[in-house]
């Protein structure tokens, strides 16, 4: 569970807590096929995919658009 940034700031930054739950999944995904992809088998400090997608839609890194 993701206890910091908090939950309701960053559904905020996507529109929901639906969006926030598919925009940082799907980033989650995408950081742990590139560690894996590049080899790594943790990622740096043992990290979880999905904290450090948290941490970047907080950072604004990360952004959730319609199409």
């Amino acid at each position: 569970m993701i206890h910091e940034p908090p939950i309701d700031i960053l559904a905020e930054k996507v529109g929901s807590k639906y969006s926030l739950c598919v925009v940082a999944s799907k980033r989650a995904r995408q950081i742990l096929d590139n560690a894996q992809n590049s080899g790594a088998k943790d990622l740096p400090n043992n990290e979880k995919p999905l904290s450090l997608a948290a941490e970047e839609i907080y950072d604004g890194k990360v952004t959730a658009t319609k199409y």
